[in-house]
């Protein structure tokens, strides 16, 4: 059917999104009903997930497919070792990807795919366990599953009640409720996730100052406490950071010196001036454990460029705002 390239008309706007608050609501509605019909089979797939060695196959076709895909991510970034194979592909050769340590997680609204019929009777026959995912528990999957999580049965977002909308809204939000539990019975840490996700925003945040280190960080610049100032100046501008550090006898961190801190001085008598003179005591620091996002939080707050990286209250390294601009943790 073609349609018309006109504007629409102030009435048809008005129905087009008084139509779009219906679907809006339609999804609030199967969440609300799936809350309520939710019961410990949840739990009893959680137990038989994690006491079996093996990966989690998640399979499903059509929409289905394309949310189990999804939640097989969501798994595999969380804790739990799984990974999606299409329903077809196991009847031409991938069924030897369930072996007999793994579990199966198969999703059907209708539970009579006749696709997963192979995969189904295969678990059957060799033992694996099978956690179905659907509207109909005396559906073939549904009899067929170890557990059987049900969703409530509700009316379709689709005008015709066919296309899979709030159907498929209910499988996403009942296979992160698994996730996050099994997330949370394993114990999966942040710096845990940051492993997983070490690209993007999210996963730079997450690594560690060491990460960012790397084997063999750049000492950063550093003069004695009694430097005269021509020292502080060629230091600074040798380690290219805009800041040295100052350290005592010990090799301990006593303060900070930057290039603010070099203007300043020019307003006194700089042939008298030692490095302890014109220091900032007590800089900010992180160790190599603490995360990037620390950092950028401590950088920002503070509005500060530089901070120092300490083992033993030794700097070993410097961290300062434009490299963190140029490698994306400051945006």
């Amino acid at each position: 059917m073609t349609v018309a390239n006109t504007p629409s008309s102030p009435a048809e706007a008005a129905a087009m999104l008084t139509r779009a608050h219906e679907v809006i609501r339609l999804n609030i509605a199967a969440l609300q009903a799936l809350d309520g019909a939710m019961d410990d089979s949840l739990g009893r797939a959680c137990d038989i997930i994690l006491g079996r060695p093996g990966y989690l196959v998640v399979t499903g076709m059509g929409k289905s497919g394309h949310i189990g895909g999804k939640l097989a991510a969501t798994l595999a970034s969380t804790g739990t070792n799984a990974f999606f194979v299409h329903p077809a592909e196991m009847s031409h050769g991938d069924l030897g990807m369930l072996r007999h340590d793994t579990t199966l997680l198969a999703i059907s609204n209708s539970g009579e795919s006749r696709e997963l019929r192979d995969p189904l009777i295969f678990c059957q026959r060799e033992g694996i366990p099978v956690i179905g995912m659907t509207q109909r528990p005396t559906s073939f999957l549904g009899r067929n599953s170890a557990v059987c999580l049900t969703m409530p049965k509700v009316a379709e977002a689709c005008p015709n009640n066919l296309a899979p909308t709030t159907s498929t809204l209910m499988t996403l939000a009942l296979g992160d409720a698994l996730a996050m539990v099994l997330m949370d019975r394993r114990g999966f840490s942040a710096e845990a996730f940051g492993l997983h996700h070490p690209g993007g925003k999210l996963g730079m945040s997450l690594q560690s100052v060491g990460d960012w280190m790397g084997d063999r960080p750049a000492p950063p610049a550093t003069v004695p406490l009694d430097a005269p100032f021509s020292e502080v100046v060629s230091a600074i501008t040798e380690g290219r950071k805009g800041a040295v550090a100052v350290v005592g006898p010990d090799g301990t961190l006593a303060g900070i010196i930057t290039d603010g801190d070099v203007r300043r001085a020019f307003t006194r008598d700089i042939a008298a001036l030692v490095a302890a003179d014109i220091m900032s005591p007590n800089p900010k620091v992180v160790g190599p454990a603490a995360r990037m996002s620390d950092v950028v939080d401590l950088i920002v707050q503070n509005k500060i460029s530089n901070l120092f990286v300490t083992v033993q209250d030794r700097p070993v390294a410097i961290v300062h705002i434009a490299e963190l601009m140029q490698a994306g943790y400051v945006s």
